[in-house]
């Protein structure tokens, strides 16, 4: 045989062994759903960091808030160096903020992937459930940005009570109507997290559930 005809052989052989290898390997609409929605999962894992820190920022500062109100006018120097640790504190959670916000964005975007592939499973069934499963997500990432909005509010007006309380003409109607608005704005923060979080259970039921019905018995199914 010519070096020619030895190397289409070849070639020839090699292009078969791959095309069959992309049979072999291809996955199902279902099983490239599975791997886009585990990115998520690790896209989001950024985002579960800042639940800690936030937390605990969060007790600190109210912790100082009490010291604060406690103390009172009796000691002005005091108060204002709380003051100023408390919008530390207030800096330190709009960086976490942002952070979640940030991590929540590019899982989304991610997330957005299984729009086409959702459209390719051929059981009417679990195209079904993964167009559920679509739905609940995004209504979870749009419960999210009002949570970060309604936060992004609080945080505003935390720094505005502890710029106040550094006044020491502060007056008593002045510091009950700050004090007033941001227990509202915290409602309003406490709401639209009750209705994130329980659309995150949703979607993590949902999520077991669609693995299951597609016969996906996988560990990592949470």
């Amino acid at each position: 045989m010519s070096h020619s005809g030895l190397s289409r052989s070849i070639l020839f052989i090699i292009t078969c062994v791959v095309l069959l290898s992309g049979c072999l390997n291809r996955e199902t609409p279902v099983e490239q759903m599975y791997q886009v929605l585990e990115e998520v999962v690790s896209a989001e894992s950024i985002f579960e960091e800042q639940q800690d820190p936030l937390v605990t920022l969060e007790k600190n500062e109210k912790e100082i808030y009490n010291q604060i109100m406690a103390i009172g006018m009796k000691n002005h120097n005091e108060v204002v160096e709380l003051s100023d640790e408390a919008l530390l504190m207030v800096d330190k959670r709009e960086e976490h903020l942002q952070k979640e916000k940030d991590s929540l964005h590019q899982a989304r975007n991610k997330f957005e992937q299984v729009v086409d592939i959702k459209e390719r499973i051929d059981d009417d069934n679990q195209r079904k459930s993964a167009d559920e499963l679509y739905n609940i997500m995004i209504q979870r990432y749009d419960a999210y940005d009002r949570l970060a909005k309604e936060y992004s509010k609080a945080l505003i007006n935390d720094k505005e009570l502890y710029t106040i309380l550094k006044n020491t003409d502060l007056s008593f109607e002045l510091l009950e109507e700050k004090v007033t608005e941001l227990n509202q704005k915290y409602m309003k923060v406490f709401e639209a997290n009750e209705e994130f979080n329980k659309l995150t259970t949703k979607y993590n039921e949902k999520k077991r559930s669609f693995y299951n019905e597609s016969g996906l018995k996988l560990e990592s199914n949470k």
